[in-house]
């Protein structure tokens, strides 16, 4: 009986010392208390408590958390009530301050958010509230890292998850939106109309002008053949003006080197003379010296016919 109670008070104690070594993992924190006052903080490695005397308060995970909140009722400046929900970036820098901080600090940072939220958006209109999520997200970290770090928890980040606005203002954004697109719409289809148009006009301009060119250059082209075949005609005219006075002066060379007396010269204007009265004239001028040759040529005809 002695060995076996022995036995038993030896299993007993080690049983009790293995209890009392504690072995912290990474990215955790231990808080412990020594007869129900803060000893200390245990951070990562194998650590060993006192029996019966300390103990492990609070097991603290170091981790960044995030906490989705449920959706929040808020009412904008222009009395427009939504609801928002929210998702928290936070992370524990003081296992002690967390340990002691507050009672719930999941729940004090979610009313902290509803109420920050609340007083943010009613300085707001719904339209800012829309178009304004990440001014929202900056001031509410701001105002959660504040307002937690008594509690040693840093927010790191605040995101506005959804905003659901009452379903008749849903209805007014869809039907503003789709007017919006109309008058999109017929906007670039007038502007496209009116490039088209200006580009018809464009080019009717630019074929008008290449027809002028056209038209000018061909009748530039039109009067320099012209002028070349006038000049062309004249100098024909020209070298036949030429050609006949060189024939005339080569007839009267021959006729005066040929010794022609004062008779012959007569014959000759008779017989030009004759080509005259031959065309068809009606009045012919006859020189004073013709008509004396004439009545010599009758008194000659009137012997020889003696």
């Amino acid at each position: 009986m002695g060995f076996v109670v022995f036995i038993i008070l030896l299993l007993i104690v080690v049983g009790v010392l293995a209890s009392c070594i504690k072995i912290v993992p990474q990215a955790h924190a231990y808080v412990v208390e020594r007869l129900g006052a803060y000893q200390g903080t245990w951070g990562v490695g194998m650590h060993f408590k006192v029996p019966f005397i300390d103990k492990v308060a609070r097991r603290v995970l170091l981790k960044e958390q995030v906490v989705d909140f449920a959706p929040q009722p808020v009412i904008t400046k222009d009395n427009v009530t939504m609801r928002i929900d929210t998702v928290v970036f936070f992370q524990i820098t003081d296992p002690k301050l967390f340990a002691y901080g507050v009672e719930n600090p999941i729940m004090a940072i979610e009313n902290l958010t509803a109420t920050t939220l609340r007083n943010i958006i009613g300085e707001l209109e719904l339209d800012q509230t829309l178009t304004s999520r990440e001014t929202i997200n900056t001031k509410m970290r701001a105002s959660l890292d504040v307002a937690t770090d008594p509690w040693g928890i840093k927010v790191n980040r605040v995101e506005l998850k959804n905003i659901i606005p009452p379903a008749e203002i849903q209805n007014a954004m869809e039907k503003q939106m789709k007017a919006e697109r109309e008058r999109r719409e017929a906007v670039t289809r007038a502007e496209g109309e009116k490039k088209a148009s200006i580009t018809v006009a464009e080019g009717q301009k630019e074929a008008a002008i290449l027809e002028a060119e056209a038209a000018k250059e061909a009748a530039i082209l039109r009067a320099e053949a012209e002028k070349e075949s006038l000049i062309r005609k004249a100098e024909g005219e020209a070298m036949a003006i030429l050609k006949v006075q060189q024939a005339t002066a080569d007839g009267l060379r021959m006729i005066k080197e040929a010794g022609m007396d004062e008779a012959v010269l007569k014959l000759k204007s008779l017989e030009a003379f004759e080509k005259a009265a031959d065309g068809q004239a009606t009045k012919i001028i006859i020189p004073s010296d013709i008509q004396s040759m004439a009545g010599l040529a009758a008194g000659i005809k009137e012997v020889l016919t003696k």
